[in-house]
């Protein structure tokens, strides 16, 4: 594909009065026009949150405009996101029409915005048409709304925008559209980091001081293909007392009373870390989809003009929502979603005056669960191939990043001396061991150890066991006191401990010392 250098670009968008963009936003809408002209007709542009997919797309369809009588309809998954697109594209000039529910109005216009539930529920037809452009464009893998109105329009251009283009699913081809692919064409214009060493998004600090224990939560598959934890198990999980009490304190000790939004587990979640917020004096609201869209317009002015700190929701906010002086994001609700790590975290990168960072407090899980945000994205389409899916996001999780066992601030992976406070473990085959609070072992609700799990924990005492020069035995005995029998049949090969071996390790030697305490007690007064 034959590609415009950067002054030709800029030439290009300049002749055609377009609204000033940067010098990556411009070589995309140029890869874009080439990628069309090449013959494909979907193309899915990639740029981060933050990054300027409404200003691409206002700058494509001037062009279009500019070159076409025909028109332009940019659809969106949300009433939010059509106000706010709707917003946009008039205020570089634009007469725009809106096609979403009882707020429909001027169709007769070249450019409509319009909500995708809106279009299959009345049955539209569009006339005359130029391009499509589809905001948050990973949404169509997985809809039949959109996939209905692709294949209707197969021959009309469309470009899609997403920062998150990982749906299972974006690049199958359909015998709807003659076995071409749902998007034919991924164009990457700029990647998180790029946009933060350029300084257009802010650099990001994470901490992660507790999360809920996740263990036996079942997970079901999202609308874009992945698979995350079960509404039912996140609330069970993450909706209790003492991790809601732990919210708080982080927040006070790190967050130091910044303009914060927190990502919760449920409604009645969020309520309840609201309530705490209050009661702690912090000033803090609730947001949710079955308010009226007046009292949540009220919200989110009054959370935009400072009126007061923390906005707590569930995943109302994760995408539209732009308050670039939001300088923390609370994240309570546990994901293996990609996307949707991503969605939440993107709403404290944007840049804004006085604010030098954001900051994550990963009260969840998904940081060691999926890594730095900042990693390496998958940045391939998806053919719908769930062995390759599979593939891609165990290639992402090469990073591995750890919080400080001291200071719990997320370090990247390799970076042995914690950055912030300072903390350096002492080496022994990667094991990390630092002062803090011990958690309870409960064994009755340990399900059956599978035999390779078995091998696993006997390898790893055989580790412990010749690092710290104990007896032969001591590791057999170390087994019989977890599972309640020898280690028969067991190969005899090393593994380097996890911290939950060391843990309960730490537990074992307490309770021992705590018994011969008592019985010396015992023998005193006997």
């Amino acid at each position: 594909m034959m590609q415009c250098t950067q002054a030709q670009a800029s030439a290009a968008l300049a002749g055609a009065g377009v609204i000033s963009l940067r010098d990556y936003q411009e070589g995309l809408v140029m890869e874009i026009r080439d990628s069309l002209k090449a013959g494909r007709r979907r193309v899915l542009a990639y740029l981060p949150t933050g990054g300027g997919k409404t200003r691409v797309a206002t700058a494509i369809t001037q062009m279009t405009l500019s070159k076409s009588k025909g028109r332009v309809v940019v659809l969106a998954n949300r009433k939010q996101l059509v106000h706010q697109f709707a917003a946009a594209l008039r205020a570089a000039g634009l007469d725009v029409g809106v096609l979403q529910g009882e707020n429909t109005h001027g169709l007769h216009r070249r450019v409509i915005v319009a909500s995708v539930d809106t279009v299959h529920a009345r049955g539209c037809i569009f006339d005359d048409m130029a391009l499509f452009i589809i905001d948050e464009a990973h949404a169509c893998a997985g809809s039949e709304k959109y996939r209905t109105l692709l294949f209707r329009y197969s021959r009309v251009p469309c470009i899609g925008l997403s920062a998150t283009p990982f749906a299972r699913g974006l690049g199958k081809p359909y015998p709807e559209l003659a076995d071409r692919l749902l998007f034919e064409d991924l164009i990457v214009g700029a990647t998180v980091q790029s946009l933060v060493d350029a300084g257009h998004l802010t650099d990001l600090e994470i901490y992660a001081p507790s999360s809920p224990d996740m263990t036996g939560a079942k997970t079901s598959r999202t609308a874009e293909g992945e698979q995350d934890y079960r509404q039912a198990d996140i609330e069970e999980a993450a909706d209790r007392p003492e991790l809601v009490g732990d919210i708080l304190r982080h927040w006070f000790k790190l967050a130091g009373g910044v303009k914060t939004i927190c990502f919760a587990s449920s409604i009645a979640h969020s309520q309840h870390i609201v309530e705490q917020f209050r009661a702690a004096g912090v000033s803090a609201e609730h947001l949710d989809c079955y308010m009226d869209d007046e009292t949540r317009a009220d919200i989110l002015g009054r959370f935009e003009r400072g009126d007061f700190t923390v906005l707590s929701n569930v995943s109302l906010l994760s995408e539209g929502f732009d308050v670039p002086d939001t300088s923390c994001m609370i994240l309570a609700r546990p994901t293996k979603s990609l996307t949707r790590f991503l969605q939440m975290v993107g709403r404290v990168l944007r840049p804004a005056p006085g604010k030098t960072r954001a900051l994550l407090l990963d009260h969840s899980g998904s940081v060691e669960r999926i890594g730095h945000p900042f990693d390496d994205l998958p940045l391939e389409l998806d053919d719908g191939n769930a062995n390759k899916a599979g593939s891609r996001k165990e290639e992402r999780k090469k990073s591995e990043p750890k919080p400080c066992p001291s200071c719990k601030f997320v370090r990247p992976a390799g970076v042995h001396e914690c950055p912030k406070c300072g903390f350096a473990p002492q080496r022994q085959s990667d094991v990390e061991v630092a002062d803090g609070e011990l958690v309870k072992i409960d064994r009755k609700a340990r399900k059956p150890a599978t035999p390779d799990v078995k091998q696993h924990v006997y390898s790893q005492l055989l580790h412990v066991a010749r690092h710290r020069g104990y007896k032969p035995g001591w590791a057999a005995n170390q087994y019989r006191a977890r599972f309640g029998v020898w280690p028969r049949g067991l190969r005899d090969v090393e593994a380097a401990p996890s911290a939950e071996l060391l843990g309960w390790l730490k537990s074992q030697a307490i309770r021992f010392a705590k018994a011969r305490e008592k019985a010396q007690e015992g023998r005193q007064h006997g």
